[in-house]
């Protein structure tokens, strides 16, 4: 009597193997998709940061309004839009960074209140 593996059973132990292989690439596909997400969202913040720094070391009481800037973090270009807006104290202005990629994929909202100095 011969002992082994059956063709079938090879073809099914290929087949899990197979299974297993690209259960594992489409793993390994989204951890490097959300790397490049959350270096492109650090970056972004980096950027708010500044702008909302340059803000408070200005110690001038900003007018409403809206206003672009540019940033360049990691190599990278992100386009920038700095909106004032009013608070029901007049003592206060609420200022928030939208920061967005060249392409326009917005990516990062920060907020922040600045007081009349």
């Amino acid at each position: 009597m011969n002992r082994g593996f059956t063709l079938i059973e090879v073809l099914v132990a290929l087949v899990l193997v197979a299974v297993a292989l690209v259960a594992g690439l489409k793993a390994a596909g989204t951890l490097t998709s959300n790397a490049e997400r959350l270096d492109a969202v650090l970056a972004a913040q980096w950027c708010a940061e500044n702008q909302l720094a340059d803000l408070r070391l200005m110690r001038q009481y900003p007018g409403t309004g809206e206003s672009e800037f540019r940033c360049q973090q990691l190599g990278r270009e992100y386009l920038g839009r700095q909106i004032v807006r009013a608070t029901p104290n007049p003592n206060f202005r609420r200022v928030d960074a939208v920061i967005s990629d060249a392409d326009g994929t917005q990516r990062l909202t920060l907020s922040t209140i600045l007081a009349r100095y």
